[in-house]
């Protein structure tokens, strides 16, 4: 009988030449991190600043004052008491089981992270619908950005960085704007031909067609993108406490570590109640602005 065990065996590179491939790959990006890691430290500080500005505010403000902001932005969003009803009672609920201050460390983190994707990933999805060529060479880049496992995105962070609120976040946002970028393409490219045949018979610019017909045309399928972008984000709380991120991420981590069952299914149930209120909160913004659309079109 002949011997197939050859098959078995995959050809792989030996061992010691996987290990040299390792080793030259982490000493060149720990020789990267030692000569520009300060300098990095440095670019990321006015993210630092905006993220403990947001924090502070949120923390030290008094309860009523913070539900009555809450209040009107739901209000503002939904026009819907049905909705701001829900959002009073969530956040009541979870200000009496004593996870107030972590609540508000986890809503300045999902606020920052959603600024920072928004204004990094619209410009990129606005760059996308221009150019077939440019689209073809990001996309595969979203690709892997959505589909690499979370936990490796801390390693270089952490490398480069440290341990910390910054590094975190950078985490955060990476995981979480692919959404903004594909809905910002998608909803420009969506547009009518003859809508923006009709603004060059205007002698619109090529910027005034993107501001006053395509992003207003577009801003609905931006806000599935940016509501696709907050689930994300609250999904990376608990990934990203380990290094550092505070707010609800960090009892629930304890909790795994000790065995808390309690602590870790209230501070879970947290999570999951300000997941759904934000997307409550952009879906029927999103649908107001598609029925503004409709109106305003049909």
């Amino acid at each position: 009988m002949a011997d197939l065990s050859w098959l078995q065996r995959f050809p792989a590179l030996g061992e010691e030449t996987l290990r040299e491939i390792r080793q030259t790959i982490d000493g060149t990006f720990r020789s990267f991190t030692r000569e520009h890691g300060e300098m990095m430290e440095r670019l990321f500080d006015p993210l630092r600043d905006f993220l403990l500005a947001s924090e502070h505010l949120l923390t030290q403000s008094p309860w009523p004052l913070v539900m009555a902001g809450i209040a009107a932005v739901s209000w503002l969003a939904s026009r819907s008491w049905k909705i701001v009803l829900a959002a009073m009672l969530a956040l009541l609920w979870v200000g009496v089981f004593g996870m107030w201050q972590d609540l508000m460390k986890t809503l300045s983190m999902i606020f920052v992270c959603t600024v920072v994707a928004i204004v990094v990933g619209v410009p990129i999805g606005i760059w996308m619908s221009y150019s077939n060529r440019v689209q073809g060479t990001i996309n595969p880049v979203l690709d892997v950005m959505q589909t690499l496992p979370s936990f490796v995105y801390l390693i270089p962070v952490v490398m480069l960085l440290g341990i910390g609120r910054v590094p975190g976040l950078i985490a955060v946002v990476i995981y979480a704007v692919p959404p903004v970028i594909r809905f910002t393409n998608l909803g420009i490219r969506m547009v009518s031909a003859e809508l923006l045949e009709a603004a060059d018979a205007y002698g619109s610019a090529r910027w005034q067609k993107m501001v006053q017909v395509q992003l207003p045309l577009a801003l609905p399928t931006i806000m599935a993108g940016i509501n696709q972008t907050i689930m994300l984000a609250l999904s990376m709380v608990v990934v990203a406490s380990m290094i550092g991120v505070q707010g609800l991420g960090q009892p629930v981590l304890r909790a795994i570590t000790n065995q808390y069952f309690a602590m870790g299914l209230l501070n879970g149930l947290a999570i999951v109640v300000i997941a759904i209120l934000f997307d409550r909160l952009s879906q029927a913004y999103g649908q107001r602005l598609q029925k503004h659309r409709e109106m305003q079109h049909g």
